[in-house]
């Protein structure tokens, strides 16, 4: 493919991303990879260079432009050289027009910015929108840190015991250690939810959003002999858990629910749970550097759902929680309404809860800690650790 036609490409799949975000298609990693597979004749180079330019068109726009040849136009912004792919060429796209306008660049929506913490500055706005790197937990149950960065490399991440950290786009799912069950790709505040839950061994551990189950086997390695219970409503990703668990060597019980029948499944547990973690469904506004397209698909609708939906598993998960027990709430998420304010509504809903600082890392807030892209180098979470009287 010639840069040009490379270019038109990358506007072509910008088209099917604007249109997924407007009506809730399939994420942008789908999108490019369906595109390429009835066009064989693109090497894995094209590829690689169409994804960037999609990804660079996506992460400019803190909302969808009208069009991908409009967020092309954004490129060509900042970057005046690519004016000239726009050539006519048979497979490139059109001459730019004189009355043709890009959008401005952005990096976070504008009915967003006054939802976020107070604590997301201008530093952590821009992080939001750097490549990632690439984090993974080392399974404590079998293999020291040290051991495997001797293999493996990567450098030690700075708050977690078990994290080492590699440079964006690093392959480590085809390492003997993945396959092996020493590792589990993982970002580093993820690792930290596990930490503040503080597993021992004789507890009943119950995940309630597991999902596909990484937390859960964070969990399993950090207390070996507890009883850990991974549950979801999402049958297709909590059907993974029970091979991640053979591969790292874990024992992990699963509990499918059932909405809205969730709290009679949930009854037998009423008042045994230790430890009950509940990393909520949220608007991923922490993982934006990792998914920047979600930040087009967020409405002031869904932002409401997912609150509602954050505050009925908060009271879900109340009752089942021993005397001395411990929720341990988690959003990935920079905006107010799901964490500081969502866990001072719990405690004003529920007597006898208390909260107790989660971590030592991050920072404060509210009852809970905060973690950011531009302050920690991870992905935004919100992290708060409430115990039962």
């Amino acid at each position: 493919m010639t840069p040009a036609a490379r270019l038109q490409a990358a506007i072509e799949i910008a088209d099917m991303v604007i249109e997924a975000a407007n009506h809730g298609g399939a994420p942008a990693d789908v999108l490019v990879r369906d595109y390429f597979r009835t066009r064989r004749y693109a090497g894995s180079k094209d590829r690689r260079a169409v994804r960037e330019l999609v990804y660079a068109m996506i992460r400019r726009h803190a909302a969808p432009p009208p069009s991908g040849r409009v967020a092309a136009l954004g490129l060509v912004e900042d970057e005046a050289d690519m004016a000239a792919l726009f050539d006519g060429s048979e497979h490139g796209p059109s001459p730019i027009e004189a009355t043709e306008r890009a959008m401005p660049a952005g990096q976070v929506p504008d009915w967003i910015k006054p939802k976020l913490s107070p604590l997301v500055d201008a530093g952590d706005e821009a992080a939001l929108l750097e490549r990632a790197p690439v984090d993974i937990r080392v399974n404590a149950a079998r293999a020291e840190r040290a051991a495997v960065q001797a293999d493996l490399g990567g450098d030690p991440t700075p708050m977690s015991p078990w994290g080492l950290r590699f440079a964006p786009d690093t392959r480590l799912d085809d390492s003997a250690a993945f396959r092996d069950g020493l590792i589990e790709v993982q970002d580093e505040a993820s690792q930290l939810v596990a930490l503040a839950c503080r597993p021992h061994d004789g507890d009943l551990v119950l995940d309630l959003c597991a999902g596909a189950g990484g937390k859960s086997l964070a969990l399993a390695a950090m207390a070996p002999g507890a009883r850990i219970i991974g549950a979801d409503v999402d049958k297709r990703r909590l059907g993974n858990l029970p091979v991640r668990a053979a591969r790292a060597g874990a024992e992990v019980e699963t509990l499918l629910l059932d909405p809205p029948r969730e709290a009679e499944a949930l009854a037998p547990f009423t008042a045994q749970v230790d430890c009950l973690l509940v990393d909520a469904p949220c608007s991923g506004s922490g993982t934006w550097r990792r998914s920047p397209e979600l930040r087009w698909r967020l409405t002031p609708e869904r932002l409401d759902a997912f609150v509602e939906v954050q505050a009925r598993l908060l009271d879900l998960a109340a009752p089942l929680v021993k005397s001395g027990g411990r929720l341990v709430y988690a959003t990935c998420s920079l905006i107010e309404a799901e964490g500081a304010d969502q866990v001072a509504a719990f405690l004003s809903r529920h007597s006898g809860w208390t909260a107790q600082d989660p971590l030592e890392d991050g920072r404060r807030s509210g009852s809970g800690r905060l973690f950011t892209p531009g302050h920690d180098g991870s992905d935004g979470f919100f992290i708060a650790s409430l115990h039962k009287g």
